[in-house]
């Protein structure tokens, strides 16, 4: 009975009964998707029969007539190109009646810089100097940089100077002491046009030419009647200092003292009069003094402002 179990189970072993394959092959050419009878190896595994040569042929037909007939399509969605034209065949316009071809731009003379800006004039109009050459300014004041400029060289213009005060300052740094001067100086031109500078420098000469240079910068008028006098009394403050100033009958002269006189005399005011009321630091005066000018006003300035003849004034 053991025997005969035995060989029931080898013959078992021997001879399965192996299911066949229904799942088709999608990614096989269309004549290749067919249910292949599969059969064992001697090692175990499902083998698939090869194709014929004829199978693969038809495929690789069906895939060639696809792309042609795609190629085909695309042609015919194409829009028709026009043909290129030769050069020789295009003619340029016809020019105007009496038009002169113009010289070769190396071919022409030089121009001169007063050429060059008369054809600016030409097309812009005249500069706003008022001459006919453009870039130069009559009233404009060439101001130079007092560090590119010589000790003696001073700018040559209708302005005087005077120096106010000289006073040497002191700047404490880690190292020790830098010593250098302060000058404050008065710029004028004796016809109601006067400023007031300060500069610093190593040396005396240099601050005073860094003063009168910011003096320069800082001009204003100072309103003056036909007898060189102010119009109306007036009062000012600059910091702790504050200067009065009162017109004067002619012959009277400048009565006035310390910075208030300097500013006054390079104004070109031959009679006022002038007092510091309070501090008596020269920088703050003289500003005091400039701040009490632009204060005042001219009898024409004041008539039109409230639309009546100057005569009106004076009733």
């Amino acid at each position: 009975m053991a025997a005969t179990a035995t060989t029931a189970m080898a013959m078992a072993t021997a001879s399965p009964t192996a299911p066949s394959v229904t799942t088709p092959f999608s990614s096989l050419p269309l004549g290749l998707r067919h249910r292949p009878q599969s059969f064992l190896c001697s090692s175990g595994r499902r083998l698939l029969p090869v194709p014929k040569s004829s199978s693969w042929e038809e495929a690789e037909a069906e895939e060639t007539e696809e792309s042609a007939a795609g190629e085909e399509e695309d042609e015919e969605d194409e829009k028709p190109r026009p043909e290129p034209v030769a050069s020789s065949e295009f003619q340029f316009a016809a020019p105007p009646e009496g038009y002169v071809e113009p010289a070769a731009f190396d071919e022409l003379p030089p121009e001169s810089p007063e050429d060059v800006a008369a054809a600016y004039e030409a097309l812009y109009g005249p500069a706003f100097s008022g001459e006919t050459v453009m870039g130069n300014n009559v009233y404009e004041v060439k101001v130079v940089d007092p560090i590119d400029m010589d000790r003696e060289q001073r700018p040559n213009d209708d302005f005087s100077e005077r120096v106010v005060q000289v006073n040497r300052v002191t700047k404490v740094v880690k190292g020790g002491r830098q010593l250098s001067y302060r000058a404050i100086v008065v710029v004028g031109d004796m016809k109601g046009h006067v400023g007031v500078g300060v500069g610093k420098a190593k040396e005396v000469s240099e601050a005073i030419t860094k003063a009168a240079m910011n003096g320069r910068r800082n001009l204003v008028t100072v309103p003056l009647t036909k007898y060189c006098t102010f119009p109306h009394r007036a009062d000012a403050d600059f910091g702790a200092a504050r200067v009065m100033l009162r017109p004067a009958c002619p012959g009277s002269g400048v009565i006035a003292g310390g910075a208030v006189r300097v500013v006054l005399e390079m104004a070109g005011v031959e009679n006022a009069l002038g007092k510091q009321l309070r501090s008596k630091n020269p920088l703050n005066n003289a500003r005091a003094t400039i701040k009490a000018t632009q204060m005042m006003k001219q009898f024409k300035d004041v008539a039109e402002e409230r639309g009546i003849p100057m005569e009106e004034l004076w009733k």
